[in-house]
């Protein structure tokens, strides 16, 4: 297992981060010898995108370090912290995968099939692996920086069946708010594929477990339609928030979703035990709606996905979410 020691929109806000003002931020990108990414600002860790991970199917964003320096994504499996919860290994912090895309999933991966130390060999007969390719930009200027990625889905056999194209844009909000712009381009590399309509497809975040509804410490999801909690899962909405506590703040991680973005707005597949994805795939298994959601991505044809991560002080009212997503709509 991989283990590590480390671990622009005015938003109106009641708190003040006075050092990490977006006249402070200074950005800056290192290309480590592992493949590994790391933003930093300050000099000091955000995030790292990791490439370098053998154990697992995915290239994912961890730590994400948010205002104040609080640690806002589950450590999990990537690292052993007391208290937190330790199941659904594959929810790796701010992460992408598709259930069944060609036949293959890169949602789920050898540790969820995984039991008493035997593989389910059978399950992992289906895994698809996200194989990262290149660096295709990665440059950094005051309180802004860019990342463009490209990582190939290949079938056990190495067979490439999809690419992806990920641009991540990084900046800090007035308040102190950090926020990451992500693009995911979607692009078929055979004739053709079918892309299933499943419920563990997406973009995800896996929140810091203190932040959880189900830890019953002050933990809350809110939509855009006022619905909260548990009524969100399965929701149509523009934005979602996970808000609670962590290491003694109120803090919060918001997924916007742009009128751009593929079948927006998105349906929510967001759990109280602290899991939130941005699902168009699966219109049937989580949205209840009558088409499955299935489609045909032949060679050269693409898909965009469109969202925002914000890392904030307070809640959706306090961190004004609903006035985030109206600029970020623009």
């Amino acid at each position: 297992m991989m283990k590590s020691t480390y671990l622009s929109a005015a938003l109106v806000s009641v708190f003040s981060w006075s050092a990490l003002t977006a006249s402070a931020a200074e950005f800056s990108i290192n290309q480590e010898a592992s493949g590994d990414v790391a933003i930093l600002i300050d000099g000091k860790l955000f995030t790292r995108y990791i490439t370098s991970d053998d154990e697992t199917n995915k290239c994912y964003f961890w730590p994400i370090i948010g205002p104040g320096g609080v640690k806002m994504t589950r450590a999990f499996p990537m690292e052993d912290v007391a208290g937190e919860k330790q199941d659904h290994p594959h929810h790796r912090s701010v992460c992408f995968g598709l259930q069944n895309a060609g036949g293959f999933n890169t949602w789920h991966e050898r540790l969820t099939y995984t039991k008493n130390g035997k593989v389910d060999e059978k399950q992992m007969a289906k895994n698809g692996r996200q194989v990262h390719t290149r660096v295709v930009k990665a440059e950094a200027s005051g309180n802004r920086a860019s990342l463009i990625v490209e990582c190939d889905n290949l079938t056990p056999s190495g067979e490439r069946y999809l690419r992806q194209t990920r641009t991540v844009d990084f900046h800090v909000a007035t308040d102190g708010s950090r926020i990451m712009d992500i693009k995911i381009v979607l692009e078929g590399t055979k004739d053709q594929i079918t892309v299933v309509g499943k419920k563990d497809s997406g973009l995800s975040v896996r929140v810091a477990h203190s932040m959880c509804v189900d830890a019953g410490a002050g933990g809350h999801i809110a939509n855009s339609r006022g619905d909260r909690d548990k009524v969100t899962w399965g929701k149509r909405a523009s934005w979602v928030d996970f808000n609670g506590p962590v290491e003694g703040k109120k803090m919060g991680i918001a997924m916007l979703n742009h009128p751009e973005s593929f079948r927006y707005p998105t349906p929510w597949h967001v759990r109280t035990y602290g899991l939130f994805t941005a699902n168009p795939f699966a219109l049937k298994e989580v949205a209840g709606e009558a088409d499955s959601g299935d489609f045909e991505l032949s060679k050269g044809e693409k898909v965009t996905l469109k969202h925002r991560l914000i890392f904030h002080a307070g809640d959706e009212v306090q961190a004004n979410i609903a006035g985030a997503w109206a600029q970020y709509s623009k």
